[in-house]
């Protein structure tokens, strides 16, 4: 590991003294500062590996600065020191992503193996982000064509910077991958990366998700809930089917994308979040900024770094390595071992136009693995799964001497699997987009066996 540079922020000079000696016989490179101010200028001049930082200082709090650090998009590691530190000072500086919290006064071995112990993990985390970019490959972002290779370079500069990301492609294309991405190899990968379908939640919902809220503030509120913005603070945010989100809460994200800070619905306490946005949308928002359906201030806000992900079809190339690796995770959840596909299929499988994308590919590819009725999926099994006019078809659900009862309970299966897989395994938003009445949805995925359907039926 090479020298570490530190900074002490402590406002009595006899810690500082100590300290400095004690680390600096360590071999770190150590600098100090007596206040917030003067830490405040250090920390602008240069970048350091670590602060101990103490809470109480003579021109504010070391919780506060904290804050500040990490609303400038500093992610340095911080160890809080305290002699009378309060439980809510504690809680706000593990949100903030604080390492540990020093009770004064402080053993120099217990400091040394704090300070040991946070570096390593720093080491280690910065060392798994600079294999997952020499792998090639950014989580499940499997495929090796030139527009996979300008995607993943995209990534990694995007990652490395703190500004929302707005992520633009059709469905299907893979964009909440392309986010795990972008957050893995961000510097907040070690925080949390929340998720929210726009389009899934109820708009009467919406800003409870975001927002949290606090016990009594509507019917069913029994109990104080920390929303989106709150768990994520530290990290990422991740909006999904942004452009389907409504007008008066557009307007309330953009207030929080400007102020870096929430209230929860039925609350008065202003909360400060450090949180960085990525959202994707598969509408065209610049059409919808024209026809008022979005605004326009919070695309400015959200599409500071574009990225297009590209469509199954410009890369076709990928398709083989994609079927493979769909295979693998077929085979292991659906208990077909011996599946295997041939290339006659694979080159079935690229002469698809593939409407819907990398999700589809997954679908035919699972669906393949488990209707096919022996281990070898060959291109006439592609085909007949696809359909002679390049649509979807009922894959060959029709097999001599099965009653149509249990056709049919497979086909629906099939359609309710791939449209639970559409809305993120959201059961009402998979039955609105059905156009089917809730309570019938829940219990037709009931008697399909299908994961969910008792919670949700007793939810509703």
């Amino acid at each position: 590991m090479s020298l570490a540079h530190i900074l002490v922020v402590d406002d009595e000079v006899s810690i500082l003294t100590a300290l400095q000696k004690a680390l600096t016989l360590e071999g770190y490179s150590v600098d100090v500062a007596g206040g917030v101010k003067v830490a405040g200028e250090r920390l602008a001049r240069r970048s350091y590996d670590l602060v101990l930082l103490d809470v109480a200082l003579p021109d504010g709090d070391g919780v506060s600065l904290l804050e500040s650090i990490r609303a400038s998009g500093n992610d340095v590691p911080a160890v809080m020191m305290s002699g009378h530190a309060t439980v809510d000072a504690a809680v706000r500086a593990t949100r903030l992503g604080a390492m540990d919290f020093l009770e004064k006064p402080i053993s120099t071995d217990r400091l040394l193996l704090v300070i040991q112990n946070t570096l390593r993990l720093m080491q280690a985390e910065a060392e798994t982000r600079e294999l997952r970019k020499a792998s090639g490959r950014f989580g499940e972002l499997v495929g090796s064509s030139r527009a996979m290779d300008t995607l993943r370079e995209q990534i990694a500069r995007a990652a490395r910077a703190s500004a929302s990301v707005l992520l633009l492609g059709e469905r299907g294309t893979g964009k909440e991958l392309v986010a795990r991405a972008i957050h893995d190899g961000s510097p907040r990968a070690r925080a949390a990366l929340e998720k929210l379908n726009c389009a899934a939640v109820p708009p009467e919902l919406i800003e409870s998700e975001l927002f949290g809220h606090e016990a009594g503030a509507f019917t069913g509120a029994t109990r104080q809930r920390r929303g989106k913005f709150e768990r994520a603070s530290g990290g990422t945010l991740f909006l999904d089917e942004v452009g389907d989100m409504p007008l008066a809460m557009q307007a309330k994200l953009l207030r929080v994308l400007q102020e870096r800070e929430i209230e929860r619905v039925g609350g008065n306490e202003v909360l400060k979040v450090d949180v960085r946005v990525v959202a994707a949308t598969n509408r065209d928002l610049v059409e919808a900024c024209k026809t008022g359906s979005f605004r326009l201030d919070l695309y400015d806000r959200l599409n500071v770094v574009p990225l297009v992900v590209p469509p199954l079809r410009a890369r076709r190339e990928d398709i083989p390595e994609l079927a493979t690796h769909f295979l693998q995770l077929a085979v292991r959840a659906n208990d077909r071992p011996g599946a295997r596909i041939t290339d006659a299929a694979i080159e079935a499988l690229g002469a698809h136009s593939w409407p819907g994308n990398v999700r589809e590919l997954r679908n035919i590819i699972e669906r393949l693995v488990i209707l096919s009725p022996d281990d070898t999926i060959d291109a006439d099994d592609v085909r007949s799964c696809l359909g002679s006019a390049g649509e979807a078809s009922a894959c060959g659900l029709f097999r001599p001497g099965v009653p149509f009862r249990v056709l049919s309970e497979e086909a629906e299966r099939v359609i309710l699997q791939e449209a639970l897989g559409h809305f993120g395994g959201q059961m009402a938003a998979t039955a609105r987009g059905l156009d089917l009445e809730r309570s019938h949805f829940y219990k037709k995925c009931k008697a399909l066996g299908l994961r969910g359907a008792d919670k949700a039926e007793e939810a509703d």
